[in-house]
């Protein structure tokens, strides 16, 4: 069986797991300082919107780069333009500032998530792609868990720009890491013109998308609706990130032997029941119930999905397709940001949670009738190959 732990794989993984652990810092906080400056629910939405929304028009453009020249250079400019936006927190005292840097925060995000997610594929061997992921994405899930809990204990205890510096140290604790692993890369063949998206990939693009809808408005309502029925939203992000954690390298063993499909649906199933049991919560039970299930399901689902897209996509094509799938991800969390902002605000947050129970739902229907049989046909290939 080929290596997967090499050096470069290390690197890589523990450099993405500073990265996002100053991504998550913000998500429950970011709400709050929103508010501290006088804005409302809906505000609070657009400004996760407008960081998601700039990575989707960003993302596609740097999918066709990464695959014409490469992942390192991508990465540094990425990190970089990171450390800059987050340091820049620390001069926001309006509303329309932080838009405006909500869209550079964006432009970063973009660059150097899919440059490093482009990367780690490359370095995955083909026959161990599930596990990789799950992984990897493990990295992702333990920064989903400290950096919730770090991001809020810090504002309580201290304030929000040792929070912004904190974010910019770990920034570049994870530019100094990634620089130092090597990353294969094959250029494409001749003088193609750089593509925009994966077709062959749009059906789960679209999965996807709608399954990131639900996310959108879990990671940036919970924090206020865990404060209006008083529970301290750090607890739901570290119940969801610790049943992440044991469940992503799991899924990832069972997404290699038996096929992505009989990972992704029960997955999903499970995620509409977290969501449909937050919208009945009214206390801490409630919510971390909702937490652990939505841990197993979206935390099973999403790296599987990751694995498909990369089964389904040409060799040379790697880095759109990385592209194509991270900007349905943007897309579902900003327009889900955006869209049940105003549900929240006009409605109630129970009423939300199920609304992002729906769109979960539609996400098994396009997966199921739309990507199910292309990706087993495809699986029986490859074990048809191997023996």
């Amino acid at each position: 069986m080929e290596r997967l732990w090499t050096k470069s794989f290390i690197l890589m993984t523990v450099g993405t797991l500073f990265l996002f652990n100053a991504f998550y810092m913000l998500y429950p906080t970011l709400p709050l300082f929103i508010k501290q400056l006088g804005g409302n629910e809906a505000q609070v939405g657009l400004s996760m919107g407008v960081f998601m929304l700039t990575s989707v028009l960003v993302r596609p453009i740097v999918g066709g780069l990464l695959d014409r020249y490469g992942r390192r250079v991508f990465i540094v400019a990425g990190l970089l333009l990171f450390v800059a936006a987050m340091y820049l927190y620390n001069w926001v005292g309006a509303i329309v500032t932080l838009m405006g840097l909500r869209v550079l925060h964006g432009l970063s995000w973009a660059v150097s998530s899919t440059a490093i997610n482009t990367a780690v594929t490359d370095m995955i061997p083909a026959a161990r792609r599930g596990e990789g992921m799950g992984w990897f994405s493990t990295s992702m899930t333990l920064a989903m868990a400290f950096g919730p809990m770090v991001g809020i204990w810090i504002i309580q205890d201290f304030s929000y720009s040792v929070l912004f510096y904190l974010a910019v140290m770990l920034s570049v604790a994870a530019l100094v890491l990634t620089f130092g692993a090597k990353m294969p890369f094959r250029p494409q063949s001749g003088k193609q013109k750089i593509e925009l998206f994966e077709k062959s990939i749009l059906p789960i693009s679209a999965s996807v998308f709608l399954m990131f809808f639900a996310y959108g408005g879990i990671t940036t309502f919970i924090p206020l609706f865990a404060d209006s029925i008083r529970v301290n939203s750090g607890v739901f992000f570290l119940a969801f990130a610790g049943t992440l954690a044991l469940s992503r390298p799991v899924s990832g063993k069972l997404a290699d032997r038996y096929g992505e499909v009989a990972v992704i649906v029960p997955a999903l199933v499970i995620t509409i029941l977290a969501l449909l049991s937050l919208s009945l919560s009214s206390g801490l039970v409630g919510v971390l119930i909702s937490a652990i299930l939505y841990g197993i399901g979206f935390g099973s689902a999403q790296p599987a999905l990751q694995s498909a897209t990369i089964r389904l996509s040409h060799p040379e094509r790697k880095g759109i397709a990385n592209a194509s799938l991270a900007t349905a991800n943007d897309l579902g969390i900003g327009l889900g940001a955006i869209i049940l902002g105003w549900v929240s605000q006009y409605t109630s947050y129970s009423f939300l949670f199920v609304v992002s129970a729906v769109s979960v739902t539609l996400s098994i229907l396009v997966f199921v009738y739309l990507v199910r049989h292309s990706l087993k046909r495809n699986h029986t290939t490859e074990i048809d190959r191997t023996m």
